[in-house]
């Protein structure tokens, strides 16, 4: 994530999940189990906040060194945008993003900047990316928690979040990486355990199985195309769709709640820790994985970056 050149147009990774829409609705709903949702929205309005100091700190018209031309919508001062060709999603130069604390594996392994690993969750790489991440979270995350409360939502985001993050530093060395797609792709994999373990109660299961299905593989087909970080895609889904068989249980209907973390969620995140600060890469385990983030074609070659 450091030895290439870092501007986003030629390499930056974003996490991108722009193609959710709301959640099956084949779903017999219990009316006295309803939470008000505050968590989602606080999220939203973090990942704005963050966004709108990111573009403070970036003050193009002071720093824009680059020859890739003039900063964007220049009439906002310090919060105008990067030159198109240096950031084509409108937001802050690469630089800014790894200040404010990208995910960027040198960094993490031999800095010692583990933190990298949530922070990255926060930032978004401009105004195209994050509009599209939180309009999924809206869609996706407030009606999980009117369901099942703030804090089993809470838990499996934030923990999706870091569980992206850490297969995206196992596999991708060579660029910046940001964005909440990671948290978004584990309330996707949790929605997916739900239906599952709670198969009884949904009136059309056919439907309700096969919409959130096609949700999640347009998703990780987008993820393929370039520039798209799509193993935190995976890394939190795989991490929300263990969460869910314990988080997202329905005592109303008979089950039994469990509140502990599975140890299958800790064992992969433990083992996929060692690995990382030992500086290993995931391609050394896995020589077909390059395939699931990127697909050569034609037009483009794929690469580590």
């Amino acid at each position: 994530m450091s030895s290439a050149r870092r501007d986003l147009e030629s390499g930056g990774a974003t996490k991108n999940a722009t193609t959710y829409s709301a959640a099956p609705t084949n779903y017999v709903y219990d009316p006295e189990v309803h939470w008000t949702s505050w968590l989602v929205p606080l999220f939203v309005a973090v990942n704005v906040v963050v966004f709108v100091v990111a573009m403070y700190v970036n003050d193009c018209p002071r720093n824009n060194l680059t020859f890739e031309g003039d900063c964007v919508a220049t009439f906002l001062g310090r919060f105008s945008f990067q030159p198109l060709r240096e950031n084509p999603l409108f937001g802050p130069s690469s630089s800014t993003l790894s200040k404010m604390g990208a995910l960027q594996w040198y960094d993490v392994v031999y800095h010692h900047e583990g933190w990298r690993l949530v922070t990255c969750i926060w930032l978004h790489a401009g105004i195209v990316h994050l509009a599209a991440n939180m309009l999924s979270l809206v869609f996706i995350g407030i009606r999980l928690e009117q369901q099942f409360g703030f804090v089993r939502i809470g838990i499996i985001y934030l923990f999706s979040g870091f569980g992206g993050s850490v297969l995206s530093s196992l596999f991708i060395r060579n660029n910046i990486s940001v964005g909440a797609s990671g948290a978004l792709f584990g309330l996707l994999g949790a929605m997916l355990s739900e239906l599952i373990t709670n198969w009884s109660i949904y009136s059309n299961k056919a439907a309700a199985l096969f919409t959130l299905l096609f949700i999640i593989v347009i998703n990780l087909v987008i993820g393929m195309l370039p520039h798209v970080d799509n193993f935190a895609h995976i890394g939190g889904f795989l991490t929300g769709f263990l969460l869910g068989f314990v988080l997202l249980l329905r005592p109303q209907f008979g089950w039994l709640e469990q509140r502990r973390l599975p140890a299958g969620v800790r064992l992969k995140l433990s083992i996929a820790l060692v690995m990382l600060f030992r500086g290993e890469s995931g391609y050394d385990h896995c020589h077909w994985c390059h395939y699931l983030t990127c697909v050569p074609t034609s037009r483009w070659k794929c690469n580590d970056n």
